[in-house]
């Protein structure tokens, strides 16, 4: 298979060269397009107001580019300015922290991937507990022997978001298939002013789960699994759209 990888934590990020390994290691072709910096919240956001660097990363094992930009300016860059390579999938990750429930609205991994998504490619977001006493390595090729068993039996597009756990509930990777929870933060904003007289406001918080119930990728993650939430980018709400086609008749 061709595989391009990306991710937001950064071309040095580790979780990125676990999983260009492993896919090396099964003998898949490996390119990667990734930010040269850390980019996480990022979503699918692009960049706009300026100009975006980019240059070849050097690395003997594989292609490699960094850009500076956003995840979704890597993908996209690459895809429709810089190649005309025809990929099998888009891994976007390791994230060294988990994406759940709301938070992937918020996600670079996640919104790399869609990116990939939108181009008809399989797309996968991956993310490991930042607390994980797995290894990037065993998420890495965990996460390679899930895409070659879904790309088995699937034969379309498809956006998946992945999380590995904190501990395996058994010895190995057991994937659940789940929906998003729903996650919030206490005190997430934080107001400081520094030594220049200088106010600003740091982003952080206390998490607090509000759907963490049975069925949701944050509960399939607390109890060992690795959570798999299919995504999808209509964000059409089609009750309303039947409410609202009465109105209109109205």
């Amino acid at each position: 298979m061709r595989i391009l990888l990306t991710n937001d934590d950064g071309i040095q990020g580790v979780g990125l060269w676990a999983l260009a390994n492993a896919f090396k290691s099964h003998a898949h072709e490996v390119t990667i397009a990734a930010p040269l910096n850390q980019q996480s919240g990022m979503a699918h956001a692009l960049t706009f107001m300026r100009e975006i660097e980019y240059k070849r990363f050097d690395n003997p094992d594989c292609e490699a580019w960094t850009f500076d930009g956003t995840p979704t300016d890597c993908v996209k860059i690459y895809l429709e300015g810089m190649s005309d390579k025809k990929f099998d999938a888009i891994i976007s990750g390791i994230n060294d922290g988990a994406n759940l429930a709301t938070d992937v609205l918020y996600s670079g991994t996640v919104g790399a991937a869609l990116e990939g998504f939108l181009h008809e490619i399989p797309s996968l977001a991956v993310s490991r507990d930042k607390n994980s006493v797995i290894s990037f390595d065993a998420a890495a090729s965990s996460t390679v022997d899930y895409l070659e068993k879904i790309l088995s039996i699937k034969h379309e597009p498809f956006l998946h978001n992945l999380n590995f756990p904190k501990n395996f509930r058994a010895d190995k990777a057991e994937f659940m298939s789940t929906r998003l929870g729903q996650r919030d933060y206490i005190n997430a904003f934080a107001s400081r002013t520094d030594d220049a007289g200088r106010a600003y406001f740091r982003i952080g918080g206390t998490i607090c789960d509000i759907d963490s119930s049975e069925g949701t990728d944050i509960y399939a993650t607390k109890k060992g699994f690795v959570s798999v939430t299919p995504l999808h980018c209509d964000a059409a709400d089609y009750e309303e759209l039947v409410e609202l086609r009465k109105v209109f008749r109205g």
